[in-house]
C-alpha cells in the first residue's frame, strides 16, 4: 500500500490546542471586555441518532477547549415557525456569540432549510452559509474571510502535506450547487483549476480521473473507486454515512490504496477536524464581538 493517510484526528488536536492557547491569552490579566468565555448555541431538531452523536461530539470537544455550549432541542414536528422564533431569540441573546442549526433537518416537518440558514444573524453564523457570508466566498479571494468549517478543513489538510494548489486540477463531487461552487471558488483563489460536478453527471468518471485533488461530498458509500482516480491523486473524503453501525466514506479506500498519494480516512479524517474547525469559527466570531464591544465602549465614552 503506497497511499499515505491524512490523520484528521491528529490535525484536530492541533487546532484544539491553538484554541485553548488563544482563549487563555484573551483572558490573561482580566482584560477581556466581555468577561466570559465564548458561547456556541446549537439547535437540534428531532431525535436522529447521527445528529445527536455529532452534537455530543461538539459539546464534549467544546468543554476541552474552553468554549461553552448551549443545546436547544426541538421536537421533530415543532415546525418552521417555532424554529425561526428560537433563532430570533438566540440572535438577540447578547451572551451567544455563534449559532448553528444541526443539519439535516427532519423530513416531514415542513422545514425550509434555506430560510432557516438565512434567519441566523450573519455575525453569529458559525457555519458561514448565510447568504451574506457565502457571497464574498463566491465573489472574492479575500484572505480575511471566516470560511465554512469544511472549507477550512480541506485547506488545512492540504497544508499539512505541503501541497501547493497552483495549477492543479481539483474536482468536487457534490449534490449542492452552492456548496460545490463556493468550495471551487475558494480553491481557485489558491491557484487551482477547480470544478464542481454532480454525482449523476455523465462525465463524472472522466472528471474524477483528471483530478489532481478529488473531493467527494456525496453521502454514497464507495461511489468513488480506484479506476476513477488519477495516479498519485490527493483524495479528501468528505462524504460520511453511518451504515449498519459503521461509518463509511464516499471513497472505496481499498481499491484506491495503490493509486492515491494521500487519502483522508473515514472515520478519523474530515469528521474530527470539522468539529474542531467549527469551534475555531466560534472563537473567531467571539473575537469579532470583542472588537465591536471595544469600539462601542470608546464611542459611548467620548466626550463624557
Amino acid at each position: 500500500m503506497k497511499t499515505k493517510i491524512i490523520d484528521g484526528q491528529a490535525l484536530a488536536e492541533d487546532i484544539k490546542d491553538e484554541i485553548v492557547k488563544e482563549i487563555l491569552e484573551l483572558n490573561k490579566d482580566n482584560t477581556n471586555c466581555l468577561n466570559r468565555r465564548p458561547n456556541l448555541a446549537i439547535i437540534l431538531v428531532g431525535d436522529n441518532a447521527d445528529s445527536n452523536l455529532y452534537v455530543d461530539k461538539k459539546v464534549n470537544t467544546a468543554k476541552q477547549v474552553g468554549i461553552d455550549t448551549h443545546v436547544y432541542k426541538c421536537d421533530k414536528d415543532s415546525g418552521q415557525v417555532k424554529l425561526l422564533e428560537m433563532i430570533d431569540f438566540l440572535n438577540n441573546d447578547q451572551e451567544i456569540d455563534a449559532i448553528m442549526v444541526q443539519l439535516p433537518l427532519p423530513k416531514g416537518g415542513d422545514y425550509d432549510t434555506d430560510e432557516i440558514i438565512a434567519r441566523v444573524k450573519p455575525e453569529k453564523d458559525v457555519d458561514r452559509f448565510h447568504p451574506v457570508n457565502i457571497k464574498p466566498v463566491k465573489d472574492t479571494c479575500s484572505s480575511s474571510l471566516i470560511l465554512p468549517p469544511v472549507f477550512g478543513v480541506i485547506l488545512e489538510m492540504l497544508k499539512s502535506i505541503d501541497y501547493d494548489l497552483e495549477d492543479k486540477i481539483v474536482t468536487i463531487v457534490s449534490k449542492s450547487k452552492i456548496f460545490g461552487g463556493s468550495l471551487a471558488k475558494t480553491l481557485s483563489c489558491r491557484g487551482a483549476s477547480a470544478i464542481a460536478v454532480k454525482p449523476g453527471a455523465d462525465d463524472l468518471a472522466e472528471r474524477c480521473l483528471e483530478a489532481d485533488v478529488l473531493i467527494p461530498v456525496i453521502g454514497q458509500p464507495g461511489l468513488i473507486i480506484g479506476s476513477m482516480i488519477k495516479e498519485d491523486a490527493i483524495i479528501i473524503d468528505v462524504g460520511i454515512t453511518r451504515d449498519m453501525g459503521s461509518v463509511k466514506g464516499d471513497v472505496d479506500a481499498e481499491s484506491c490504496k495503490e493509486r492515491a498519494a494521500y487519502i483522508s480516512p473515514v472515520p478519523g479524517g474530515v469528521g474530527p477536524m470539522t468539529v474542531a474547525t467549527t469551534l475555531k469559527n466560534t472563537l473567531e466570531l467571539y473575537k469579532k464581538k470583542m472588537k465591536r464591544h471595544k469600539k462601542g465602549t470608546k464611542f459611548r465614552s467620548f466626550g463624557t
